[in-house]
């Protein structure tokens, strides 16, 4: 095993190591020299040891050996720890071991495996340590060949192995078998523990990890990570930024990944006063903003309605990566600032910085929300002519909006038949809005007869198309659409708004009565709908898809969820403070004809974030300018 060292020339005699080699005695050099490999800090300490070594003729001391190789992997210089390893005839299993964790810990997985059967090739025979090591780098099926080795072996009982066999199952998806494992285990360590969490939290059981996670005595940063990043990942952010405080009341300290999962939660929130927290305490407790932060940070901003410290925290990162540009393009398209994204996506080309698929939806999306036709054609039509990007059905889906909305039904039409993936309802809902928005029954219908002949109607088809009927006065069509929505089990998506007051996120269902405030809120329903009414204001009473009368419909639509979001905030917040509402569904035209109106009559700025756009009400104007 030899091969050209990196090193001076080292010449030495072939040396059998043994497992059995006694560490050298405290007083000696070697020891000295081996007790400073343990705490070197950087690559250059390291060769000032080695160099040492040479010099005082212990390159044949086997500890000293296999502490600098171990180094060498750590520090990512595999090159020379190869080296070290080929000055050996006959290595034996720890040497073997170190060489295999140090490729795994640089990510080299292939490599790992490949030494591992050369090893056993030579034949020298795993230890428990070799397989916690090569585990790692095992994917499930050839993991489930080690498993068997491991049983032949007997080190099956091992609290690490068992561990490494546990991630493996779990990284695979099998989570019978990583759970017959943890369930078998005769102690369970915080990695083991993790290791079940983080199993059930990556196939979507939150539910079953958080029951793990309660009945651990001890936990690390990484354990609380996984279960913070869980409730994150699966939507459910509100659980997460309450898990994120009991952290911090544990006494345990947050690193960049915990940062990472709380940041994107208050993002889903939109909950500005939690990101702002969140910011200061990045900040005061030394946590570094470096590209990844510094883009979530990006990200949170922009989702909670503050483009303008999105733009201050974007400016300062340094070494801006595409992802980085991406966050502040696709900030910029969701307010409809469809300028400034197109100036930063021209500025982000000028530093030869290669787009992604990412910032083509940024891009757009930023031509649907100002009608941009022909530059959206331009930008979809150059993402695989110019950089060999093929679009994905979220690209189809930016040009379907653009174009059913600015009123090209038939080509936006053509466009989703000459897909080369299948289209997804989301699309075809979009294509179905359009259809609504621009009056054309007899597209409408025919694509929701597709939809369902085909299995794929959901809530929002029917609802679509019951628009449609109902915007014509069909109350018949209504009804049937109805009828196919309970018949084929289909819930409608309750609208929900949530609004941030004092750090707390509170949510309105429509119609919600469940608020302590609940009096005080329609009281203040009731104060702004006489206003309005004085105004002028005429409830749209055709967007209520059920055939009974003008009041009971008034009534149905005055109690939409985000106007109870709104009404909490004006009896809540000081005057002159600015309204954040975010809600789950798209605005419907009488709630954005009635936040204009109150933005004008209270002289409150509100913003409301929707499940299309962010629109900023002021003075009676939207930002969209009446185009969503």
């Amino acid at each position: 095993m030899s091969s050209t060292s990196p090193f001076p020339t080292i010449t030495t005699t072939p040396a059998t190591v043994t497992s059995s080699s006694k560490p050298p005695p405290p007083s000696s050099l070697s020891y000295k020299l081996a007790f400073h490999l343990d705490k070197s800090k950087s690559i250059h300490h390291i060769l000032q040891i080695h160099a040492v070594i040479l010099k005082n003729g212990l390159e044949e001391h086997p500890i000293l050996n296999f502490k600098l190789q171990r180094s060498y992997s750590f520090h990512n210089r595999l090159d020379y720890s190869r080296t070290l390893f080929d000055a050996f005839d006959n290595p034996n299993v720890f040497f073997w071991t170190s060489l295999i964790h140090g490729h795994t810990l640089n990510g080299l997985y292939n490599d790992a495996l490949s030494l591992y059967s050369q090893m056993l090739s030579y034949g020298v025979e795993p230890n428990q340590f070799t397989f916690s090591s090569v585990l790692k780098s095992c994917s499930l099926e050839p993991g489930k060949v080690i498993h068997s080795q491991i049983l032949k072996l007997g080190f099956v009982s091992d609290v690490y192995v068992r561990t490494g066999l546990l991630d493996v199952y779990a990284r695979g998806g099998d989570v019978v078998s990583a759970r017959q494992l943890f369930d078998t285990m005769p102690e369970k360590s915080v990695v083991s523990l993790t290791a079940m969490i983080t199993c059930y939290v990556k196939h979507g059981n939150v539910d079953e990890a958080r029951v793990i996670f309660n009945s651990m005595d001890e936990r690390d940063v990484v354990c609380w990570n996984v279960m913070i990043d869980g409730y994150t990942q699966h939507a459910r952010p509100s659980e997460s930024l309450g898990l994120f405080r009991k952290m911090l009341s544990a006494k345990v300290k947050p690193n960049e990944i915990t940062v990472l999962s709380v940041l994107s939660a208050c993002g889903q929130l939109g909950a500005l006063e939690s990101g702002k927290w969140m910011h200061s305490y990045i900040k005061n407790n030394g946590i570094q903003i470096n590209v990844h932060v510094g883009t979530a940070l990006v990200d949170m901003y922009c989702k909670s309605g503050s483009l303008e410290d999105a733009r201050l925290v974007f400016d300062g990162i340094k070494d801006k990566d595409v992802v980085a540009w991406n966050s502040m393009i696709v900030g910029y398209a969701m307010h409809g600032h469809s300028q400034d994204a197109l100036e930063l996506f021209s500025r982000m080309l000028a530093l030869r910085h290669q787009p992604t698929d990412i910032t083509f939806i940024g891009v757009l999306s930023a031509c649907s929300h100002a009608g941009l036709v022909v530059d959206g054609r331009r930008f979809f039509n150059s993402m695989k002519e110019a950089y060999g990007i093929e679009p994905k059905v979220e690209h189809y889906g930016c040009m379907v909006d653009l174009l059913g909305r600015a009123g090209f039904l038939d080509e936006a039409y053509e466009l989703v038949k000459c897909m080369k993936m299948d289209p997804d309802p989301v699309l075809w809902g979009t294509l179905l809005a359009s259809c609504r928005l621009h009056g054309n029954m007899a597209l409408g219908e025919h694509i929701a007869e597709f939809l369902v002949n085909n299995g794929l109607a959901n809530s929002g088809t029917y609802i679509l198309l019951s628009n449609i009927y109902a915007a014509a006065g069909n109350w018949d069509g209504v009804a049937r659409m109805r009828t196919l929505m309970k018949d084929s089990g289909i819930q409608k998506e309750p609208g929900c708004s949530s609004i941030e007051v004092h750090n707390k996120v509170h949510e309105f269902l429509v119609g919600d009565l469940k608020h302590p405030k609940s009096k005080d809120i329609y009281v203040m329903l009731e104060e702004l709908y006489s206003r309005l009414k004085a105004d002028g204001y005429t409830p749209q009473t055709d967007l209520v898809l059920h055939d009974i009368g003008e009041t009971e419909k008034e009534e149905s639509l005055g109690v939409h969820s985000e106007k109870l979001a709104i009404a909490f905030g004006l009896i809540s917040t000081q005057p002159g403070t600015t309204i954040k509402i975010v809600k789950n569904l798209r605005v419907c035209s009488d709630c954005h004809t009635v936040t204009k109106l109150i933005s004008k009559i209270t002289g409150r700025k509100i913003v409301v974030r929707d499940r299309n756009r962010f629109h900023h009400f002021v003075d009676g104007s939207c930002s969209c300018g009446d185009y969503w």
